[in-house]
């Protein structure tokens, strides 16, 4: 559940093409959520927050399911299918037979002229897809969880208030990415060098990929870590 932009590899990568240093910030991962909530954001976790601490010293429950949910083949699928998307984006839209046994249209083909719009409508075009469908496999495993154990069902209601708190923000952040890059866009337009642009738009799209499935990846180690047991 947690999200450490300051160090991710889609800022490391963001700074890399603005050819600029991504300072460190000096305050504490407390300090930085603070900047994030007011007063009943705040009230809201901390009840949350306190009553997994009352379950602690709980035994798990013993009705496991008889089969554990197979979240992380869900996981793969899905993050696979993102994957996939980003990558198809940057390659030339297909032709003739295979353009019309695609189960899809295919995107248009960009002009070398036509600035940065359509880049920009295919990032966000990108987002959306990662927003409809990690919001729907993070609602999946958390349903997984609350079967598992009352540890694990608190768990989940605790990462499903961190959303509720925190996800707008987090997508006000991400939706800065296309700003961003357009200033890249431009400055490898000036030289000349704009054929790059498209492999470089992959990979911000790839690291903003993991930064989003990051909150999945640790309620399913969570979820595993309880099974085992």
């Amino acid at each position: 559940m947690h999200r450490n932009f300051s160090s991710s590899g889609l800022v490391r990568l963001l700074g890399d093409l603005a050819s600029v240093d991504v300072e460190p910030s000096k305050q504490d991962v407390a300090e930085r959520l603070g900047d994030w909530l007011d007063v009943f954001d705040a009230i809201t976790l901390h009840a949350a927050h306190q009553s997994i601490h009352a379950l602690d010293g709980k035994n798990p429950s013993d009705a496991l399911p008889a089969k554990a949910p197979p979240l992380e083949d869900e996981f793969h699928r899905v993050r696979t299918t993102l994957v996939k998307g980003i990558t198809a984006s940057a390659s030339p839209p297909a032709s003739g037979n295979q353009a019309r046994n695609h189960l899809s249209p295919p995107e248009a083909p960009i002009e070398t002229d036509a600035g940065y719009a359509p880049h920009r409508q295919r990032y966000l075009a990108q987002q959306r897809q990662m927003v409809l469908r990690i919001e729907a496999l993070r609602a999946y495993v958390r349903d997984a969880m609350t079967q598992v154990s009352p540890q694990l069902g608190q768990l989940a209601s605790f990462d499903a208030v961190m959303d509720e708190r925190l996800g707008a923000r987090e997508q006000k952040l991400l939706s800065t990415v296309p700003v961003l890059l357009e200033r890249r866009f431009k400055h490898l337009r000036s030289t000349q060098q704009q054929d790059l642009f498209g492999q470089e738009m992959q990979e911000v799209l790839l690291a903003e990929l993991e930064v989003r499935l990051q909150p999945v990846v640790g309620l399913i180690e969570a979820f595993s870590n309880e099974v085992k047991k």
